[in-house]
């Protein structure tokens, strides 16, 4: 394990030397940060907008007052609880 750790370590890239190459490789990685973030969020409000628009133009439901003449009849037992005792030692 420690071998894949130490080759895992091993293959990082190294920060620069110079002052300015450090801010702007810094600055580098907020804006693509920032870039996923927005593509992110508009990817979910487009999900959000389909699933809004699939719902207005689906047909309405049929209410389940209509559906009132469609009765099943059948039979059916109540079943108890069956008593357990306690026994005191």
């Amino acid at each position: 394990m420690q071998v894949f750790l130490h080759r895992l370590y091993r293959m990082r890239p190294c920060k620069p030397r110079n002052p300015l190459l450090r801010i702007a490789c810094g600055l580098i990685g907020v804006a693509l940060l920032a870039v996923l973030v927005v593509f992110g969020l508009f990817v979910g409000l487009g999900m959000l907008m389909f699933a809004a628009v699939r719902r207005m133009l689906r047909p309405a439901a049929t209410p389940a007052a209509a559906t009132q003449d469609r009765i099943i009849e059948g039979e059916y037992a109540v079943v108890g609880r069956p008593r357990v005792s306690v026994q005191q030692h």
